[in-house]
């Protein structure tokens, strides 16, 4: 914890991010039909912790890992249709809710990467897994409301757009 490095950074970031996929699967197994979430959790949380040690110790992250990953994104993606079009509010039931703080976590993790790039050479996998982890934790949010007949909201900004919604 005394080190100067970014790199301690990142790995706390990670293990909250471990953590919070921890608390998420808790929560999800107590909702109507969500196995299936759990289930891919169950796969991604010890992923999270190869991610954490890939950069101070060997890189356990594979390409299959990241293949795999891409194919729960893509099945979710299809199955979500026009929610991933748009932004919405970070809101749901508790399982959803936990999914979003997941993709919170895994975007913060990503940036901590970014800050231990800039001391350390790091392997790009781990950059296109993080990201594509945020990703995938979103999509399971939307799946997450889905199975729980909860409307996702959608968010409209006022800082970005058109001026005067024309």
């Amino acid at each position: 914890m005394r080190e100067k490095s970014c790199l301690v950074d990142y790995e706390i970031r990670t293990d909250s991010m471990t953590t919070q996929i921890g608390h998420a699967i808790a929560v999800l197994e107590k909702e109507k039909g969500t196995g299936e979430i759990v289930s891919i959790l169950r796969h991604i949380q010890p992923l999270a912790y190869h991610v954490n040690g890939s950069v101070r110790g060997r890189l356990s992250i594979t390409p299959e890992d990241l293949a795999w990953l891409d194919g729960i994104y893509d099945e979710f993606v299809a199955r979500a249709g026009e929610a991933v079009k748009q932004f919405v509010l970070p809101q749901g039931s508790h399982g959803a809710s936990s999914l979003h703080i997941c993709r919170s976590e895994a975007k913060k993790s990503y940036r901590a990467l970014h800050k231990v790039s800039e001391e350390r050479e790091v392997p790009e996998i781990l950059f296109q897994f993080l990201g594509l982890l945020a990703n995938v934790f979103f999509v399971l949010s939307i799946e997450a409301n889905k199975l729980q007949n909860i409307e996702e909201i959608v968010f409209v900004s006022k800082a970005y757009g058109k001026i005067g919604g024309s």
